[in-house]
């Protein structure tokens, strides 16, 4: 039992859940047909963050963390414009992000993750700050999640990749999709 602590304290980094795919509904409107918002993750341990949809626009920085959960606000047929965990808002190829899900620790302080969906439960494990784990579900504002073998119950609002409206504001209008071929 002294061990399960120390299990998710590391923080260890996982590519994704076990047949937890996106529960988001189908949105004709949309060239994945996918709704938009939803979330994903990056598939690789690099993907580059580029200031419009095209290989044209510039890179403004590349993402090292595989697994980490963004949130689609907006896609063309090739690309999406994801939000990122700490308010970046840009565009990746879209062979770039899966539909695991997984959630982030966005917040400093380490999370308590309990033995059932209640705040009066006893504590399973911590998460520790920046730390992502696998989605297994949510209910009643409470998500199981899992890392290392080791899993618990967190408050959704205390984690990244869960809500449903968007997390990221573009500071106005949004980016145009560009004019088809």
């Amino acid at each position: 039992m002294a061990l399960l602590p120390a299990v998710l304290a590391a923080g260890v980094l996982l590519t994704g859940c076990d047949g937890v795919r996106s529960r988001d509904a189908r949105d004709p409107s949309t060239p994945s047909g996918f709704a938009v918002p939803r979330w994903l993750v990056l598939k690789f341990d690099e993907v580059n963050a580029r200031s419009g949809p095209s290989e044209d626009n510039r890179v403004l920085w590349t993402y090292r963390t595989r697994g980490l959960p963004v949130q689609v606000v907006a896609e063309t047929k090739e690309w999406r414009r994801i939000c990122d965990p700490d308010g970046g808002l840009v565009w990746v190829q879209k062979g770039q992000v899966d539909g695991h899900r997984n959630v982030m620790r966005a917040k400093a302080a380490p999370l308590e993750l309990r033995r059932a969906p209640k705040a009066g439960a006893p504590v399973a494990a911590y998460l520790k700050a920046r730390s992502l784990a696998e989605l297994g579900g949510c209910k009643a504002g409470w998500c199981k999640v899992k890392s290392q073998g080791v899993s618990g119950w967190a408050p959704a609002g205390e984690l990244w990749g869960v809500a449903e409206q968007a997390q990221c504001r573009g500071g106005g209008r949004p980016y145009p999709a560009p004019s088809p071929p």
